[in-house]
């Protein structure tokens, strides 16, 4: 694909992207996250497509059985790091293709720390215990890697580069098998041009980890005369102002060619959701303006650590797009809700919200809110002409249009139905007017409880 052609940021607006010369939001929504191992693949490429979803989260996987690792694994039981499994690679190289022919745009994650222990790093080819390469001795590698060690940044897999704390010489052939994995995968995905990269699945591991492997793909990308986005994901980012990690990506756009923040929507609710992500936006934009993705958008298995219920996920995909983002994909279940009736009815419905107002025309303006309780309305707009106001659970407040007058049309679009609905005047609920006069403060209600949009439109 020419690179005028490839995803990228969006000329007249590069907080947000444009492939093939368009702008385009990427929203999202799928059953797993390592995309190219599910079973029934194309079938739910084809369910995406058909409520508007465009966006998927790719993780190289390690985690399942061994007859789907990405090395060869030898009749002796043992895997050989000098070989590959075609049948892996196979699924990796279907899936590019198949999301190519759909539009579907695909974020990689490279490394993800959870892939490499605990019971995974029982049947990992790279635990020593299961290769033909390499001993213990010779890697430093543990015989097992709890939770706490991958949450410590304890694990030598993600120090072997120069400039990690951890570094020892000995990882050096550890790394020469790391590189070769990755030239593997960048064998295929660099041929296509709706692809983003992201190192790390919320990672702690120190920034020159990330880093190397940043400047490495864009080393090879840059061989083949390829332009691609690569950043990493940071696991504090939740934090926002108290990050220490992920400060490190605001004023470096050399590294971090656009931002991945989804951890802001772990452990973070309601009205904070939206001032931390808010905050973080700032930094992002504030001298080198990029995209903001959200992978992974928490709210879906009520107990889950951090992540809240499917209205917690529902209600952070909105802020998110309303709030400035470039993209929001709901998380796999259950720590989301994956592309369940929930997930599928939203998207629907800021589809429908797009064909009204483009996100990349409008920006967050709450200053024009009022007689609004924390978490109970959020608006973007372009002042004067498109207003986006959502509702997460009913209510009212009060719209300042007295700077903007004319004619406005109004539609009403049911969150949790992913339709526009043309009138509630049964048992006594108020009409919703289609139109509405400008040039004064007015009052705006949600039709019923339940998540809400309105667009609001100025004839002409």
């Amino acid at each position: 694909m020419k690179n005028e052609d490839r995803i990228q940021p969006y000329s007249e607006n590069p907080r947000y992207w444009q492939y093939k010369g368009r702008p385009v939001m990427l929203l999202g929504g799928s059953q797993t996250d390592h995309l190219f191992l599910h079973e029934g693949l194309k079938a739910h490429l084809d369910e995406m497509r058909e409520v508007g979803a465009n966006y998927v989260r790719n993780t190289m996987s390690q985690r399942q059985e061994k007859e789907l690792k990405p090395h060869r694994l030898l009749p002796g039981g043992k895997f050989d790091l000098n070989q590959w499994n075609d049948a892996y690679w196979k699924r990796f190289s279907d899936m590019l293709r198949w999301t190519a022919e759909r539009e579907i745009f695909v974020q990689i994650e490279v490394w993800d720390r959870f892939d490499y222990g605990m019971q995974h790093w029982q049947i990992s080819p790279w635990n020593p215990a299961n290769n033909v390469n390499y001993s213990y001795a010779e890697t430093g590698f543990a015989t097992e890697y709890v939770g706490n060690h991958l949450y410590r940044d304890e694990h030598p897999f993600f120090h072997t580069v120069k400039g990690t704390h951890r570094y020892e010489a000995r990882y050096d052939r550890l790394r020469a098998y790391q590189e070769a994995f990755v030239d593997k995968m960048l064998s295929y995905s660099l041929e296509y041009g709706h692809v983003l990269y992201c190192m790390d699945n919320e990672t702690a591991t120190p920034a020159p980890w990330g880093q190397y492997w940043i400047d490495f793909i864009k080393a090879r990308a840059a061989a083949k005369g390829a332009r691609i986005y690569a950043t990493d994901m940071f696991d504090d980012a939740y934090k926002a102002a108290d990050a220490a990690l992920t400060a490190v990506i605001f004023d470096d756009p050399e590294h971090y060619m656009f931002c991945d923040i989804s951890q802001v929507n772990s452990r973070n609710f309601e009205q904070t959701h939206w001032d931390r992500l808010q905050w973080l936006l700032e930094q992002v934009n504030r001298n080198h303006p990029r995209p903001s993705n959200h992978t992974k958008i928490y709210g879906g298995g009520y107990a889950t650590f951090g992540s809240g219920a499917p209205e917690d996920g529902i209600e952070r995909f909105w802020r998110n797009i309303l709030g400035g983002s470039a993209s929001s994909r709901f998380h796999r279940p259950d720590s989301g809700n994956g592309l369940n009736d929930w997930a599928k009815a939203c998207i629907q419905a800021a589809r429908l919200l797009e064909e009204r107002i483009k996100f990349w025309d409008i920006t967050p303006q709450m200053g024009l809110l009022s007689d609004r309780a924390p978490n109970e309305a959020y608006l973007a707009a372009k002042p004067g002409a498109q207003y986006a106001l959502y509702f997460p659970n009913g209510g009212s407040a009060k719209l300042d249009l007295s700077k903007a007058p004319g004619t406005f049309e109004v539609i009403w679009i049911s969150v949790a139905m992913g339709r526009p609905v043309q009138s509630a005047q049964t048992r006594g609920y108020k009409l919703m007017e289609p139109t509405l006069e400008g040039g004064a403060v007015v009052e705006m209600t949600a039709p019923y409880k339940g998540g809400w949009v309105a667009a609001l439109v100025r004839r002409g």
